[in-house]
């Protein structure tokens, strides 16, 4: 099981049937809930209907800026409509003897970031929601809200021009933790590791065969043509292919010794492929030495998993 069990991401918490007991029970115990706010009123106020009882969410209760990087309006209103977790600080009566719920996220937040701190160490496996994605990389939640960033050169061994090519907002990923800058209160994750390495993905092909890929890469000796998310094959050249291009391709041979697949470029296909989820080699424990290259490659593709900021 992913590392992060303790304080999973948004969207990844049951929602309970809410009731007036519930929420006094979960008072007491600091429980933390989660649902969706329905409305950001003009005071940056989140507002919920917990199963019909009226609950809120103030702003200074719903953004850790020292967390979250941002103290800006936007930070909060686009929570509406998502998956938000909380715990109950209060519970009053309005003038009229109706229940009203505050709620606090800022202290799940923190909470959850304290064990990160505490926890956390290069190589752990996490289960994470991709919040936003960027040119340089995946911004990810990797519990209670808590962002952690996935640099695109560490997305997949098959490069890629934008994240986007390889996740989209609300996807729910696996990925390693690389660094963990406690000093900054920084981490950065990694995700290539878990999707096999050179062996592994030349597995599921062999020459001879005609298989579907994706152009990555169009250089003046041939494009690089991607058949798995960590594995890549040259193409002679063509003048009639771009990068994003769904082609099919006929595998000439497999070299593990230099880590090369020779392909021909067959024609470009009308049907663009879609990005399918990824399909992972590791999915728990923590890594402490990945080996991307056969044995024997001439070439090392690896990843040493070591604690480098205290």
């Amino acid at each position: 099981m992913p590392e992060n069990k303790l304080f999973p991401p948004e969207g990844l918490w049951a929602m309970p049937e809410f009731s007036l007991r519930f929420l006094k029970e979960a008072q007491e115990t600091a429980a933390v809930l989660e649902a969706i706010p329905l409305r950001c009123d003009t005071h940056q106020t989140l507002h919920f209907s917990l199963n019909g009882i009226p609950a809120q969410m103030p702003r200074e209760k719903a953004i850790a800026p020292w967390i979250s990087g941002s103290n800006k309006p936007l930070s909060l209103i686009t929570k509406v409509g998502k998956p938000t977790c909380f715990t109950v600080e209060s519970i009053h009566s309005d003038e009229k003897g109706a229940p009203l719920i505050c709620l606090n996220r800022r202290i799940v937040q923190e909470n959850a970031m304290d064990w990160f701190l505490e926890h956390l160490q290069p190589g752990m496996v996490l289960t994470c929601c991709v919040t936003h994605l960027e040119s340089f990389g995946a911004f990810l939640d990797i519990g209670c809200g808590v962002i952690a960033m996935l640099p695109i050169e560490h997305i997949s061994v098959a490069r890629i021009s934008h994240p986007k090519d390889r996740f989209y907002a609300g996807e729910k990923i696996l990925a390693a933790v690389l660094s963990v800058d406690r000093k900054k209160r920084r981490i950065t994750m990694t995700h290539r590791e878990l999707l096999g390495t050179w062996m592994e993905n030349a597995s599921y092909f062999r020459p001879g065969e005609t298989v579907r890929g994706i152009v990555r890469s169009v250089q003046s000796y041939g494009s690089f043509v991607e058949l798995t998310p960590n594995l890549s094959g040259l193409t002679d050249v063509h003048d009639q292919i771009n990068p994003g291009d769904s082609v099919s391709v006929f595998i000439k041979s497999m070299d593990p010794s230099r880590m090369k697949i020779k392909l021909q470029l067959i024609e470009r296909l009308t049907v663009p492929l879609k990005p399918e989820p990824p399909q992972y080699r590791v999915t728990d424990g923590i890594l402490s030495h990945w080996v991307y290259s056969p044995a024997g490659c001439s070439k090392v593709v690896e990843t040493i998993f070591t604690e480098t900021c205290p």
